[in-house]
């Protein structure tokens, strides 16, 4: 009997010390929280490399990460070059951010990520997330992932683009478009935070 509880105290002790000490997973930032490794340059696809403190604008900065393949990013990517013409047109500035290592050797490659830019006539930046560290600082778990910032690189609005990846002429809430409007005319951003939908992250 005496073993039996002695056992029972051994594997309890191993479950007590496998989640008090396991990673945590990554939370999504917070709403009025800065941008982590804003200062940290990535590889564009023209060649330079750019942080996202060079790409914020006057009023804020707009932060989609995104991929080549994903069904929903193909499904939602006919907004982007929209997107990156209303983000101008406001005083905000707009990257897409590739984490997708798991795929660098493949369709998330440099090569790939140029020639699908060149195929949808994307107008901003497309970054390299090496290792997925921005990704992970920002805890963003699908893509699309939206993240948008104001000028202080503070975040005013994370979530979806809109709620109808399928179509863009059936939205009926187009929670960015509203908030890339509201976020540079001062206004409160309702709902400043929806959930993320698409394929996930492909970390190492």
């Amino acid at each position: 009997m005496k073993k039996i509880l002695f056992t029972s105290s051994i594997f309890s002790l191993s479950l007590l010390l496998f989640f008090a000490f396991r990673p945590a997973e990554n939370t999504s930032l917070s709403i009025g929280e800065k941008a982590p490794m804003a200062d940290v340059k990535m590889a564009d696809i023209d060649g330079s490399s750019k942080s996202l403190q060079d790409l914020n604008s006057k009023n804020g900065l707009l932060v989609v990460f995104s991929c080549n393949t994903c069904p929903f990013v193909i499904a939602w990517e006919d907004r982007y070059n929209e997107l990156d013409a209303l983000c101008k047109k406001n005083g905000i500035g707009m990257v897409l951010v590739n984490s997708n290592e798991a795929r660098r050797a493949g369709d998330d490659s440099m090569d790939k990520m140029k020639k699908h830019a060149k195929e949808l006539g994307y107008t901003m930046p497309y970054v390299v997330d090496s290792k997925s560290a921005l990704a992970n600082a920002f805890g963003a778990r699908t893509t699309p992932h939206i993240y948008l910032f104001d000028k202080e690189m503070k975040l005013a609005y994370t979530g979806l683009i809109d709620d109808n990846h399928r179509s863009k002429d059936e939205v009926s809430k187009s929670f960015l478009k509203d908030a890339i409007q509201n976020l540079a005319s001062g206004k409160n951003i309702d709902p400043a935070e929806t959930k993320s939908m698409g394929c996930s992250i492909k970390r190492v």
